[in-house]
């Protein structure tokens, strides 16, 4: 009777630990969705039709892993032009709200005039787990092409709150 228990309890400790690490690795990063922006750079620059075919193919890997996914708006009209779905093409950015926040028209001001290779950091809350949670929008300019990558900063007590935007490093210098 002591050796089931022994297994018993054994069993049961491997099953939390592999639930926890599973839980843990099923959301991005914030190193994660920066090399996910920084190849949708690399690729607009080098063919943008082809890259954003590429960015909008769920299948493609190096777009879309877990909850992180690249998707990008044209500049000039600010109509998505790459997303994971389909029917968000040619809908305009400025347009999207999560409640009261106006994400879209936020993404869209924060690269308007910025710099080409100035990425752009905005915070919202975005349900994670059923659960308020902080997300991070990474936002660049490619030519004409708004391109940004959100993942999970953290739990948030306060759901009213919708965070800020922010200035960050210059791409040329490099991933960070």
């Amino acid at each position: 009777m002591g050796n089931s228990l022994v297994v018993s309890v054994v069993a049961t400790l491997s099953l939390i630990l592999t639930t926890n690490l599973v839980s843990a690795e099923q959301f991005g990063t914030a190193e994660e969705a920066r090399a996910m922006l920084d190849r949708a750079i690399a690729a607009l620059k080098s063919d943008e039709a082809t890259a954003l075919r590429a960015i909008s193919d769920t299948k493609n890997k190096q777009f879309h892993d877990r909850d992180l996914h690249v998707s990008c708006f044209n500049m000039s009209d600010g109509k998505f032009t790459a997303f994971p779905s389909p029917g968000m093409i040619g809908i305009d950015v400025r347009s999207f709200k999560l409640g009261d926040d106006p994400i879209g028209q936020r993404a869209f001001d924060a690269i308007q005039n910025a710099p080409e290779g100035t990425v752009a950091t905005m915070d919202y809350n975005f349900p994670k787990s059923g659960k308020p949670a902080l997300k991070q929008s990474l936002e660049t300019r490619i030519g004409d092409q708004g391109c940004g990558v959100a993942y999970y900063k953290e739990t948030v007590q306060d759901p009213s709150t919708t965070g800020s935007i922010s200035k960050t490093k210059d791409l040329a210098k490099g991933p960070k």
